[in-house]
């Protein structure tokens, strides 16, 4: 068994637990596009990421990849977390505005604006779909092609796969795919009608080493000054 310390609480986890396993275990919620319980962790979308280690000695690291060691000490939400989080999913957005699911995730960080050239596509390589064809299907009918800003997912020299049930796993688990708004003019790439997420205490100076991590929030009692 392992001992580390989340958000400062002490709990014990079986070795090869992961940060986000064992974080989402004490009901500290991290958001995630490219994790599904049942699917080897992938750690593409990097919204999982969590703040390790003490004192000037601490980095940033994907939650659903990294296994706890004993007397680690996570940080699910502090300042630096959330951050880098909310510039991931600036750039998340300037990929797939048109997602709702990353339009749900922008509202709830209270992310209004993103500063990048919008794509519009129609993939983010999140994998999910891969490995689900892959591990629960059975069929490696898709796959990862090329590299950088030319890697793709679809089917081996863009023919139909033979091994394709057409069984729809891979549309049930995309998070792009959804396509449900439609806005594509950069002033309204993020509506934010899809939720009413904000939680006001999240850029409050005292909560620098750990931001609220309510989920909902319940309007903590701090004042607003």
């Amino acid at each position: 068994m392992i001992t580390l310390k989340i958000n400062g609480l002490e709990t014990t986890v079986e070795e090869g637990t992961t940060i986000l396993e064992a974080a989402k275990f004490l009901g500290f919620p991290i958001p995630t596009l490219c994790h599904m319980e049942g699917l080897r962790s992938y750690g593409a979308c990097r919204l999982c990421i969590v703040e390790i280690g003490e004192g000037t000695k601490t980095k940033i690291v994907s939650s659903c990849t990294y296994p706890v060691e004993e007397g680690l000490h996570v940080r699910t939400s502090s300042s630096r977390v959330m951050r880098a989080r909310k510039m991931i999913i600036e750039l998340l957005l300037a990929s797939s505005p048109q997602s709702k699911t990353i339009q749900d995730i922008a509202s709830e960080f209270n992310v209004k604006q993103q500063r990048f050239r919008q794509e519009h596509e129609d993939c983010i390589l999140c994998g999910l779909c891969v490995r689900m064809c892959e591990e629960q299907m059975v069929a490696k009918a898709i796959g990862f092609r090329g590299r950088g800003e030319n890697r793709s997912i679809g089917t081996p020299f863009d023919k139909q796969s033979e091994k394709c049930r057409l069984c729809g796993g891979c549309m049930y688990v995309c998070p792009v795919c959804s396509l449900r708004c439609t806005y594509t003019e950069p002033d309204k790439a993020i509506c934010g009608g899809c939720g009413n997420h904000y939680v006001p205490c999240i850029e409050k100076e005292q909560f620098d080493d750990l931001m609220c991590y309510m989920e909902p929030c319940v309007e903590c009692e701090i004042s607003n000054d």
